[in-house]
């Protein structure tokens, strides 16, 4: 896998590209040619540094919008069995938050899309709200997705990433109540993040 992300062509102006636009500028780009945006996701880190890198670059070459940049978690609570299994593979591999953010620094300049980083609310806990919104700001990404944390307690924390120049997006479902929805939708930066369940019986 590494080899052949490392092999892929990458445009003749990558080198060149102009600094990532916010999530909201790259959003509106696609809404007015009016497409659906491809905005993937990655775990950093699976199965190494240096292949997360080598797709950042791949996905922007190929036309990726926004990218969804997952840092790994012990605890992916609101993720699935894939996602679950790579943010295992990528801390038993030694991804850790600072060598997460120094990567992405290398990278985001490259960048002509911007990157989004997909964190639970744990490690901002653990590093400080302020600190941890400043190391993303350096890290090159444009904006932050925490989905374990409750819209309710995100005012302080959305402050935090304002003053760092970043989008926090929010999440939503099918049935919030409507005013709530509005409500959210009108806070959240960048675009909304929809979450549908599916329930599986057997």
């Amino acid at each position: 896998m590494s080899d052949t992300l490392a092999a892929a062509p990458l445009p003749a102006s990558l080198a060149e590209a102009p600094a990532p636009a916010t999530v909201s500028q790259a959003m509106s780009k696609v809404m007015e040619k009016g497409k659906t945006a491809f905005i993937p996701y990655i775990t950093a880190g699976d199965p190494d540094l240096g292949t997360t890198a080598a797709a950042l670059r791949l996905l922007d070459s190929l036309g990726a919008a926004v990218v969804e940049h997952g840092m790994p978690s012990a605890d992916p609570s609101a993720d699935g069995p894939t996602i679950r299994a790579s943010a295992q593979r990528a801390l038993a591999a030694g991804a850790t938050e600072d060598a997460v953010m120094a990567m992405l620094a290398e990278v985001t300049p490259g960048l002509s899309c911007p990157v989004v980083i997909f964190s639970y609310f744990g490690p901002i806990a653990r590093r400080g709200a302020a600190e941890f919104a400043a190391a993303v700001k350096q890290s090159g990404a444009k904006g932050l997705i925490v989905p374990d944390l409750p819209y309710d307690e995100t005012s302080a924390f959305r402050d935090e990433a304002i003053k760092n120049g970043l989008e926090l997006v929010l999440l939503t479902t099918p049935s919030t109540p409507a005013e709530r929805m509005k409500e959210i939708t009108e806070a959240s930066g960048g675009f909304v993040y929809l979450l549908q369940f599916t329930i599986l019986i057997p």
